[in-house]
């Protein structure tokens, strides 16, 4: 069973009183991305545009803008509310900003391994929490794709979760990450993606939470003296189309796009699941130092994050047990 569109346009009521006609008589959608082309979730943005272009018999076509065209995904997100831009594969951290529940995808270990958070986001449960989106945050959420699990990488040794006490620590700028290095007693330290490289090879930040796909592929092992094994984090990404677009869509251009969209951003927990394991193989026979820990090794911090989140996300606990009923 997929998103509860009744729902969905029930809630989209409104946003038709003020759909944007230029925006919805557009035959050419702009997507917005913050991946580089090379990246998975810009391959499945293409295929996506390429497939509602052949679906749609040539009527539609999506002009892709990866790697921060268009601004950061703050800034993106805002363009989807007034209808500036009509879509987006965004992570599900920025959308966690406006929508405080779907923070609690983000609870460490609420999945045991790569298959593990594939499996509970496709869900219906999951899903569900996509249908508050259009009155929220003004977008329309239409399936969820993901990037692997976290790792940590660090310039310096790590043995324990007190080396990483006090280090500047790059994560991604959202609340659910912010929180969890907190706890730890890093020093988190929100920076975009294309400035990672450099901060770390010149010692402007100590260590980065990152997955394993960006770690092979743009070579942050480089500047590396430890990669900790953690998986201590799933990290989702949606698939949007700006509320006031879709208001002034037809129920077939609507059906299409949430079909061909779900399709794709869904591709993209397949590709993590074959590939996830081959790159840490992969970063693991750089000869740099490689610690495998589990949820022990980062103490009273998974605790504290807990407590935290179950007073932010109303969807904490429902998590929990689709996590429960989905492990092997």
């Amino acid at each position: 069973m997929g998103l509860n569109w009744k729902t969905i346009a029930g809630a989209l009521v409104a946003a038709s009183a003020i759909a944007v006609s230029g925006a919805a008589s557009a035959k050419d959608f702009r997507l917005g991305l913050i991946t580089p082309p090379p990246h998975i979730w810009t391959q499945a943005a293409e295929a996506f545009g390429a497939e509602l272009a052949e679906k749609s018999g040539g009527e539609h076509s999506v002009t892709v803008f990866p790697a921060r065209q268009l601004g950061n995904e703050a800034e993106m997100l805002q363009q989807l509310q007034t209808g500036a831009l009509d879509m987006a594969f965004m992570t599900v951290a920025e959308v966690s900003n406006r929508a405080p529940d779907l923070g609690a995808f983000y609870a460490p270990f609420l999945a045991n391994d790569i298959d593990h958070a594939g499996r509970i986001l496709r869900t219906d449960g999951a899903k569900a929490l996509l249908e508050q989106l259009p009155q929220t945050v003004g977008v329309v959420g239409l399936g969820y794709g993901m990037a692997g699990l976290r790792q940590i990488v660090s310039r310096g040794e790590v043995n324990s979760a007190e080396d990483l006490a006090g280090l500047k620590l790059r994560i991604t700028p959202f609340e659910p990450i912010l929180d969890f290095y907190n706890a730890l007693g890093a020093a988190p330290t929100p920076m975009p993606l294309p400035s990672v490289y450099d901060a770390l090879a010149n010692g402007q930040v100590d260590a980065i939470d990152m997955d394993a796909e960006l770690i092979w592929v743009l070579k942050y092992y480089e500047h590396a003296d430890t990669v900790v094994q953690s998986n201590h984090m799933m990290f989702p990404m949606v698939g949007l189309v700006s509320a006031r677009v879709w208001a002034g869509l037809s129920a077939q251009d609507r059906t299409l796009i949430a079909e061909l969209m779900a399709k794709h951003v869904d591709s993209c927990i397949d590709s993590y699941v074959a590939k996830d394991r081959a790159w840490l193989e992969q970063i693991r026979g750089t000869g740099k130092t490689y610690v495998e820990v589990g949820p022990d090794f980062f103490g009273d911090a998974v605790a504290e994050w807990n407590a935290i989140w179950s007073e932010k996300s109303s969807a904490l606990d429902d998590l929990r047990q689709i996590a429960a009923d989905t492990a092997e």
